[in-house]
């Protein structure tokens, strides 16, 4: 499948969320999104999975493409949010890439 198929869920591309033992807003917020098609994704959740590396590379894709369409749904918690998420997913890989 795709790493960008917008109609795939996490849950489809890597599997059934796992809860883990304890909770936080950080883990609700994640489980929440987990089974949504990453194309529904809002830009909020988006920029959270980029901020902590979570699938980043089916992700990354997707909210580079809203950023570059200037999408605002509203969800950001400061104006740019998704912008500077991509922004450090693109220097992290590029900085892993260099590494290898």
């Amino acid at each position: 499948m795709p790493a960008n198929d917008e109609n795939s869920s996490f849950a489809d591309l890597i599997g059934p969320w796992v809860d883990p033992d304890f909770e936080s807003s950080l883990i609700l917020r994640c489980k929440a999104a987990w089974n949504k098609p990453l194309g529904q994704l809002t830009s909020r959740e988006l920029a959270t999975f980029l901020q902590q590396r979570i699938a980043t590379k089916h992700v990354l894709p997707i909210a580079k493409a809203r950023v570059e369409s200037q999408v605002d749904d509203g969800t950001e918690i400061f104006d740019g949010e998704l912008k500077e998420a991509v922004e450090h997913a693109v220097q992290a890989a590029k900085t892993a890439s260099d590494s290898n």
